[in-house]
């Protein structure tokens, strides 16, 4: 069983992610390695802040869940732990990402971004189809967009709405994005946020 960090918006979003983190547990699918609310002093610098999520908390995980709801993309320790994901460092090596759009999104997509997921993983999926890069900033506006780079640009990140987690489903994601972690080709390029964007 794979040891997961949840990327999520604490104020909005923590009962998405002590209910998955509860479920999961039950149900044997992943060991939660997330940082909780109060983990981390408010007080705290910026670099101070990223440093722990980076060094201590990620260290020990493969894999990142990203939980997005509808004031996600504009989080910057969202973006950081997702750049602190994607990082292949000398202390914590990059990890394998999994995107689940909350409800809240009203988000119905899915994207396969590793081999044999349409078939294993969305079989209640009939009709694929390939889109544009203006297609899928259409499909998924709330995704962070650290996260839609890279999915456009074709790197292993799958998408799943909240509503179609099953045990199987999402076990499946979690291995296929351990194990392509180390073959994804992250695009860092885009500056790491350095301030949060207004709530709507």
């Amino acid at each position: 069983m794979h040891k997961v960090f949840v990327s999520y918006y604490h104020k909005d979003d923590q009962w998405y992610k002590e209910t998955l983190v509860a479920w999961a547990e039950k149900h044997d699918v992943f060991i939660d390695g997330s940082v909780d609310t109060g983990d981390i002093p408010e007080d705290w610098d910026d670099e101070k802040i990223r440093e722990e999520i980076r060094d201590e908390y990620l260290r020990d995980t493969t894999v990142t869940i990203v939980l997005v709801g509808k004031h996600t993309k504009g989080r910057k320790h969202v973006d950081w732990e997702i750049y602190s994901s994607m990082y292949d460092g000398k202390k914590n090596k990059k990890s394998g990402i999994v995107v689940i759009m909350l409800p809240e999104t009203k988000n119905d997509y899915v994207h396969a971004g590793h081999t044999g997921e349409q078939k294993e993983v969305f079989d209640y999926v009939s009709n694929w189809t390939t889109i544009s890069e203006e297609e899928y900033d259409e499909r998924y506006p709330d995704m962070p967009k650290r996260l839609l780079d890279n999915i456009k640009k074709g790197v292993e990140i799958s998408v799943i709405p909240w509503n179609k987690i099953t045990k199987d489903r999402l076990g499946l994601l979690i291995d296929n994005a351990y194990k392509d972690r180390e073959s994804c080709k992250y695009d860092l390029s885009e500056r790491m946020r350095r301030k949060n964007s207004p709530e709507d």
